[in-house]
């Protein structure tokens, strides 16, 4: 098991290559091919995360979408955000999220706080 670094696209194929049979048998790996699994998730993360940046979500389709997946809708999210008014104020981006806001939509919602945060 030789480890060397994510240069290249190429590089990167050969190392997920590498890694899949590990995903297959996760509950059954040595000490030893842990770390090594470990090790090459890094390096794979390292090279994603220099290559494929994925911007963060808007925050308030966040929410909508949030909304969608859990079947709510606006007077859900009074004890959240507001009154109904306010909500929708924060949908059409006339009033921005508040700090308050945010930690509550992140508790109730699980929505993440980095996501949130941008409306800032």
């Amino acid at each position: 098991m030789q480890i060397k670094p994510i240069k290249t696209n190429d590089d990167y194929l050969q190392a997920l290559k590498i890694v899949e049979p590990y995903f297959d048998k996760a509950e059954e790996l040595t000490e030893q091919e842990a770390d090594f699994l470990d090790v090459m998730i890094s390096l794979i993360e390292n090279y994603e995360n220099k290559h494929y940046h994925i911007t963060p979500p808007d925050p308030i389709e966040a929410i909508k979408f949030r909304m969608e997946q859990e079947g709510l809708a606006v007077k859900d999210l009074e004890g959240i955000i507001g009154k109904p008014n306010r909500v929708y104020e924060i949908f059409n981006k006339t009033r921005p999220l508040t700090l308050t806001m945010i930690r509550r939509i992140h508790e109730k919602m699980n929505i993440s706080a980095d996501v949130l945060i941008q409306a800032i």
